[in-house]
C-alpha cells in the first residue's frame, strides 16, 4: 500500500494564515462604519489596484485587451452581486453567522459541477448537506420568531450571496480556463476594478455618500482590500496546488470558524450552547460536501474555497 504523501508544512502554514486572514475580511466591513456598498466599492477599488500594482512589479506585464475585458465582466458583476448581499448580512445579522451562510455555496458549487461539467456528486454530498442544514437551524430557525425584519432578511441575503459567489467562481474558472492570456492575479485585480465600477455605479444609484470621514474608515477599507483581496489570495494560491483536497478544505473551514469566534469576541454576539453547537454541525457539512473522492481534479480544488476571494482564485 502506498503511504498517503505528507502535506508541505510551509504550505500548511500559508493556507491556514490565508484563511485566518479571511476571516477578518466581515470584522472590517462592521469596522469601516460606511454603508455596505461603499465597504464592498472600496474593498475592490483598493484591492484590484494593489494587485495590479503586484502584477506589474513582478513583471506580469500582458497587455489586458478588449476580448480579457469581456471575459472579466461576467466574474465582476456575479461578485459585485455576492458583496452587496453579503455585506448587509454582516450589518444586520453579524460577521459569523454572515459568513457561514455565504460558505454554503459549496453545495451549490457541487450541483454546478453535476449539472454544468457533469462531475460526480461526492457520497458525502447529502449528508453533509443535511447535516449543515440541522446546524443551520439551530443558529437562525430556532430563533426566527424573535428576529426582527431586518435581521430576517439579512439571513436571506446570506444565502443569496452564496448564490451570486457560485455565479463568479463558475465565471471566474472559465476565463481561466485557457480563455485569457493574463495571469491569475492580472485577471483577478483587472475583474476586482470592474466590480469596483459596478458598484459605483449601484451606490450613487442607492445614494450612498463615497467620501470617507474618518481614519478609521480609511484604515479599515484598506485592510479590507489589502488583507481579504491580495495577501489571503496570494498565500493560498501559492498553497493549494501543494495540498491534498480535503486538507484545503478542512483549512479553509477556518475562515467562517474564526468569524464567528470574532464577532463573539469583539461585539458580544449572544451565544448559547444551541448556536455553538449547531456551529459545529454547520462546519462539519461544510467539509463533508467539499469530499469529492480521488479523482477531484486540480479545478474542482480550486473552487472549493469559501467566501472571501477569487478562484485558483485561490
Amino acid at each position: 500500500m502506498t503511504a498517503a504523501p505528507v502535506a508541505p508544512p510551509a504550505a500548511v502554514g500559508r493556507m491556514a494564515l490565508g484563511a485566518m486572514l479571511l476571516s477578518t475580511t466581515s470584522i472590517f466591513v462592521v469596522l469601516a462604519q460606511v454603508a455596505p456598498t461603499v465597504s464592498a466599492f472600496y474593498r475592490m477599488l483598493f484591492g484590484g489596484t494593489m494587485l495590479l500594482g503586484w502584477a506589474t512589479l513582478t513583471r506580469q506585464r500582458v497587455g489586458i485587451g478588449w476580448h480579457d475585458l469581456a471575459l472579466a465582466l461576467p466574474p465582476a458583476l456575479g461578485f459585485s452581486l455576492d458583496l452587496i448581499f453579503w455585506h448587509r448580512s454582516i450589518l444586520w445579522v453579524g460577521p459569523g453567522v454572515a459568513t457561514l451562510l455565504t460558505n454554503f455555496q459549496v453545495f451549490l458549487m457541487a450541483l454546478a459541477g453535476w449539472w454544468v461539467y457533469r462531475e460526480r456528486l461526492g457520497r458525502w454530498f447529502a449528508p453533509g448537506l443535511v447535516i449543515a442544514l440541522v446546524g443551520l437551524w439551530l443558529l437562525v430557525g430556532a430563533h426566527w420568531s424573535v428576529f426582527d425584519a431586518r435581521h430576517r432578511l439579512g439571513v436571506w441575503l446570506g444565502l443569496a450571496s452564496g448564490f451570486a459567489y457560485t455565479l463568479y467562481l463558475l465565471s471566474f474558472r472559465r476565463a481561466l480556463s485557457g480563455h485569457t492570456s493574463l495571469s491569475a492575479a492580472r485577471f483577478l485585480g483587472l475583474m476586482s476594478l470592474l466590480s469596483a465600477s459596478l458598484l459605483g455605479v449601484w451606490g450613487l444609484f442607492e445614494g450612498d455618500a463615497f467620501a470617507l470621514a474618518t481614519a478609521r474608515s480609511w484604515s479599515a477599507l484598506l485592510a479590507l482590500g489589502f488583507f481579504g483581496q491580495v495577501l489571503a489570495w496570494l498565500l493560498m494560491v501559492r498553497a493549494m496546488p501543494r495540498l491534498p483536497a480535503s486538507l484545503v478544505g478542512l483549512l479553509l473551514l477556518l475562515q467562517p470558524a474564526l468569524a464567528f469566534v470574532l464577532d463573539v469576541l469583539l461585539f458580544r454576539r449572544p451565544t448559547d450552547g444551541g448556536d455553538w453547537l449547531g456551529l459545529g454541525l454547520a462546519l462539519a457539512g461544510i467539509l463533508l460536501g467539499t469530499f469529492r473522492g480521488a479523482r477531484q481534479t486540480q479545478a474542482d480544488r480550486n473552487l472549493q474555497e469559501p467566501h472571501g476571494q477569487g478562484s485558483g482564485d485561490a
